[in-house]
């Protein structure tokens, strides 16, 4: 048998934190014990915390990888390798890769197929080169012309456990305020102020003519297969009552106060991004994820754009005395498995997978503290 015991921690439990030690066998938690520990061998982490694996289900980090400049196209195994270490470094065992599919802009890597990215994921995992157990979120971009043209390599893959609807029209949702689209776009995409204007353009054309459609389409989809669905940047009460209708269980980034109530009402999950605590808000202009918090409708964090920022901002929410370190770690670990049909891991509890992180809080200057992971097991391997 597999077994080890992880012991001297301070182990991050449902509802409480409490010094004790976890053992675990063949790659599932078989016990778990207050106190001291007596155990001659045995993983001792010395006081440090001892918390679930993070469980991410939105992050755009692996495209990021893929294309690191505008254009620059990078090869797929060196990106989704470096992508894999990188979410592991930052405690995530169980990563769903958000793939876009449809953009109106030929130079987006969501224009290109995905097909070469999905086999190199299977050989990966075959392989068994990973870090963390990797599953599948397309983001659709439901204006795109091409949108459901690129799906196709995901129909009845096995891996695909989520689909978000999106519709990024400057003008509305995220982009209410146009000039800080603008901002975005010659920032991260590297257009020009000319190309912006001429997307500006088009922008309300394709979503007359596309949004209907594609949402009937990809909403069928999810019906059908039982894939979750997620709404995106919703922003009134009619976009939420709407993806509600839809069957969507969650509400990815919510811009408004309202909207984020709205969903809480009607029973979807408010995901808001691990960037936006740790900056103190939205870079887009949206609500603050931390007054969600403070109102009690923040149920996922997800890292977004930066791994390392589920475990910043999962204890900055801590230090700011909005949540308690078990509601805190369970926006990054419990709640996000169960939105996602996984429920297998997601607290420490016997019978679960031993899917575990080790974190020690260090001092820094100015009187502040970090959090650092300094181990991470998955299914009781250690990965890191």
């Amino acid at each position: 048998m597999n077994s080890t015991v992880f012991k001297n921690a301070q182990l991050v439990l449902p509802n409480e934190v409490v010094m004790g030690s976890v053992s675990v066998s063949n790659g599932l938690i078989t016990s778990i014990d207050q106190g001291p520990a007596s155990h001659a061998e045995g993983y001792n982490l010395n006081g440090d915390y001892l918390m679930p694996g993070f469980v991410e289900m939105h992050t755009d980090n692996f495209e990021r990888h893929l294309m690191p400049r505008p254009k620059v196209q990078w090869a797929e195994m060196p990106a989704l390798l470096a992508h894999d270490a990188e979410v592991a470094a930052a405690g995530i065992t169980t990563v769903f890769d958000a793939l876009g599919v449809g953009d109106a802009d030929p130079d987006s890597l969501r224009s290109t197929a995905w097909n070469l990215v999905l086999e190199t994921l299977d050989i990966c995992a075959r392989e068994d080169i990973l870090r963390a157990d990797h599953h599948l979120h397309v983001r659709c971009e439901l204006p795109a012309p091409n949108t459901i043209d690129l799906f196709a390599p995901f129909h009845d893959h096995p891996r695909l456990s989520l689909i978000s609807l999106m519709d990024h029209t400057p003008g509305q949702r995220q982009w209410e305020n146009i000039e800080v689209a603008r901002v975005y776009y010659i920032g991260k995409k590297g257009w020009s102020n000319e190309k912006f204007d001429q997307q500006l353009q088009r922008a309300n054309e394709l979503q007359a003519r596309y949004v209907e459609p594609h949402r009937a389409y990809f909403v069928n989809y999810c019906q059908t297969h039982r894939i979750a669905l997620a709404s995106h940047d919703d922003t009134t009460p009619a976009h939420v009552i709407q993806a509600h209708t839809e069957g969507a269980t969650m509400s990815e980034f919510p811009t408004t106060l309202l909207a984020a109530r709205t969903a809480h009402e009607l029973g979807l999950l408010n995901v808001m991004g691990g960037p936006n605590v740790v900056r103190g808000g939205s870079h887009s202009g949206n609500v603050a994820a931390a007054e969600l918090a403070s109102h009690g409708l923040l149920d996922i964090l997800s890292s977004d754009y930066v791994p390392g920022s589920l475990l910043s901002a999962a204890m900055r929410l801590v230090d700011d005395g909005i949540l308690t370190l078990p509601q805190a770690i369970k926006t990054v670990t419990y709640n996000p498995a169960q939105a996602t049909g996984l429920k297998d891991r997601g607290h420490i509890a016997v019978g679960l997978r031993a899917d575990l992180i080790q974190v020690c809080v260090v001092n820094i200057p100015q009187g502040k503290k970090q959090a650092v992971v300094r181990a991470v097991w998955r299914e009781g391997k250690r990965v890191l």
